[in-house]
């Protein structure tokens, strides 16, 4: 299982921003761009990569499936449009995109349908995202251990879900951390901009080396080009073990995202 750590989220964006964001970024030498079903923009996000001539053996392409297409009649379907849309014969990661446990289909279902994919050769490795720990291990034990790749998770300096990258990590489950910058809140942090000003670096790329030094693979999106560059400067980054435990007291239970019918109950 690899996961590349850093990448391009395109959560949020549609059309040309995302068109840009997406060209720009792989412009800048960025390989790995998430994208999934619900965001409706994986035919900009297939026009980008089109036009920006970077071969597709050199990329990392993640989609998830929207909940509406779980059932076990729906989810390959589903899968080849995402593809068409993508131009390419496959993605390298395809995640459950939420548990949606009032949805009607059961998670057996779902993960069943999910391992068909890999074996269709539709995907290269599988994953879930918001999943909680009994979650995850009921997802395990319909797919088989070493199957699931990571578990995409909001994940920030204010959520820091440790319970849950605990166990994730004990199973040898990438953590892929989306919202790292808890929707830019954590960017006016006197914390990190202390910590920002100490190694002349930026809040965001702060917070970014804290998760990649924590183990995790991180998504961060930008529609300006400098934020897109400064961000992959977070990987040269190197926080001391006091940034760290300064970073560590920021934990306040601060989830931005939990929709009702879609979220487990949260560890």
């Amino acid at each position: 299982m690899n996961i590349p750590s850093f990448g391009l989220g395109t959560f949020r964006l549609t059309g040309q921003a995302v068109i840009d964001s997406v060209k720009s970024a792989l412009e800048l030498g960025y390989r790995v761009i998430d994208t999934a079903q619900i965001y409706q923009n994986e035919a900009d996000v297939g026009q980008a990569i089109a036009e920006s001539g970077v071969p597709r053996s050199e990329l990392f392409i993640t989609t998830k499936i929207w909940v509406d297409n779980y059932a076990a009649d729906k989810l390959v379907p589903s899968l080849r449009e995402s593809l068409q849309k993508l131009r390419t014969d496959y993605v390298d990661l395809l995640l459950i995109h939420w548990p949606a446990p009032g949805n009607g289909v059961e998670l057996r279902e779902y993960m069943t349908a999910l391992a068909e994919a890999k074996q269709l050769g539709l995907t290269r490795q599988i994953g879930v995202s918001n999943f909680n720990i009994e979650l995850t291990r009921q997802a395990i034990d319909v797919v088989g251990k070493g199957e699931i790749a990571t578990n995409q998770i909001e994940l920030s300096p204010y959520l820091q879900n440790s319970k849950l990258a605990a166990f994730l990590k004990e199973q040898g489950i990438t953590v892929t951390s989306y919202m790292t910058l808890a929707y830019g809140k954590v960017l006016k942090d006197p914390v990190l901009a202390d910590i920002a000003a100490k190694h002349k670096a930026t809040v965001a790329q702060v917070a970014l080396a804290w998760a990649l030094q924590s183990g995790y693979a991180v998504i961060p999106s930008s529609t300006k080009r400098e934020n897109l560059a400064s961000n992959l400067l977070a990987r040269d980054l190197r926080l001391d073990a006091d940034d760290l435990a300064r970073i560590a007291a920021l934990e306040r239970n601060g989830r931005e995202v939990s929709p009702d019918g879609l979220a487990p109950v949260w560890d």
